[in-house]
């Protein structure tokens, strides 16, 4: 309904003078209090840009009286917290890797180190809880089953150098051929080998497609994930026998792996993590129960 000019008797108090379904507004002033209050506020805030960085200008911002820097300020409390940890960084660098577990109190520090380094820069792909992605061929690290092997030294050595890296000289390296995009095999023995690795795995499988599959494993598979389908640590290969899978084990995905190839990279974290990190971060890797 269209609003409709209100007028109150002179001894009420007055409304704003409209009407809305029956419903009037009164014109009372602030409290007193309120009022003060919200100047004050205003002056403090004024103060508050005068005192500390606040306005931006085209290079920067200004600086305030105070002379106050968040960033130095920041800067200052690391300076004072790697000080205060400079001897527990020295020993975790400089003892055997496999010793670090054995001194309570530099493991203690390793782990919460390690889980810092972690969540900062590995979770984004092997998740928080490092269980990994399946299908997207981020490792899961909470088991016992390891590309490139699970010890203290071979988890540094991912860790410092990456996988496939092409930036790092010391970054481990393998390839696995495009069978079916690069015509190695044709689709039929593609369809052969699949069921094979079905059936190796223990999986439901086609079984007179798997028995002639067998040939063409041996024949294009066996050099790399070994004669019965163990893998190879020193290449990256994995084992096709059990049931933890990078890619995923369908049908559908091992035809991927085999026509398409898969070759996933993880970046080298030498230069860009301090010793002292890269061995916290693998020691709580190796600590989260898949470590060998």
């Amino acid at each position: 309904m269209c609003a409709k000019k209100v007028t109150k008797p002179p001894h009420e108090v007055p409304t704003t003078g409209h009407e809305w379904d029956g419903i009037q507004e009164y014109d009372n002033p602030m409290p007193r209090w309120w009022v003060w209050i919200f100047y004050a506020t205003i002056i403090w805030g004024i103060g508050y840009t005068v005192a500390y960085p606040a306005w931006p200008w085209l290079n920067g911002v200004t600086q305030g009286v105070l002379g106050y820097n968040a960033r130095e300020a920041v800067a200052a409390d690391i300076a004072q917290m790697d000080a205060t940890n400079a001897a527990v960084k020295t020993q975790l660098v400089s003892v055997d890797l496999n010793a670090i577990g054995e001194d309570e109190a530099l493991a203690s520090y390793a782990s919460r180190a390690g889980a810092a380094v972690f969540k900062t820069t590995c979770a984004q792909c092997h998740g928080a809880g490092a269980a990994g992605v399946q299908s997207l061929g981020y490792p899961n690290l909470l088991d016992d089953d390891w590309l490139w092997g699970g010890s203290m030294e071979e988890i540094h050595q991912t860790v410092a150098h990456g996988i496939r890296s092409t930036t790092d000289a010391e970054s481990r390296y393998s390839e696995m051929p495009k069978f079916g995009t690069d015509g190695l095999l044709e689709k039929a023995q593609i369809a052969e080998v699949v069921e094979y690795v079905l059936q190796i795995s223990g999986q439901e499988h086609d079984a007179a497609l798997a028995s002639a599959g067998g040939t063409v494993y041996a024949d294009n598979c066996s050099a790399c994930h070994g004669a019965a389908g163990e893998g190879d640590r020193s290449q990256g290969a994995p084992k096709l026998t059990d049931a933890v899978w990078l890619y995923g084990n369908s049908r559908e995905a091992i035809n991927d792996s085999v026509s398409k190839a898969r070759f996933g990279v993880m970046p080298e974290w030498a230069g860009r993590l301090t010793e002292d990190q890269i061995r916290a971060v693998s020691f709580y890797v190796h600590s989260l129960g898949g470590g060998e």
